[in-house]
């Protein structure tokens, strides 16, 4: 496993915008695909965006053309550009790590997790 802190949350207004980061240690980095969760109160965790090793992305519908993804290898941090947030865009957070380059969009088919970062976005 690796251990995973998320950061970079806050409160924000409607159609501002955040970054939030996931600092990865305690094994290597390379070679993984990290991805970002979200929950929402009274709601399901849902998949938000991923990034497989290297560097090739995939998206929820619902983020797709305002949130980014991204990562630095050499400093084993993730990353999210959140832009135009909304107010259903509010919850907490989570970066998760999965051994290997693969299209996982469940939260169960990661190994590793943070513990989240609070977004809240009022109108």
């Amino acid at each position: 496993q690796v251990h995973l802190v998320e950061s970079g949350g806050g409160l924000v207004q409607a159609g501002d915008s955040l970054r939030l980061s996931c600092a990865a240690s305690g094994r290597t980095f390379s070679g993984w695909t990290m991805a970002w969760f979200r929950q929402a109160p009274g709601k399901e965790r849902e998949f938000v965006a991923g990034i497989r090793w290297p560097a090739m992305t995939y998206y929820a519908d619902s983020v797709k053309g305002r949130f980014s993804i991204s990562r630095d290898n050499a400093k084993s941090t993730l990353y999210l550009q959140l832009n135009s947030l909304k107010p259903a865009d509010t919850a907490v957070y989570s970066c998760a790590a999965a051994e290997g380059s693969t299209y996982y969009y469940s939260w169960a088919d990661f190994g590793s997790w943070g513990q989240g970062t609070q977004v809240t976005v009022s109108s």
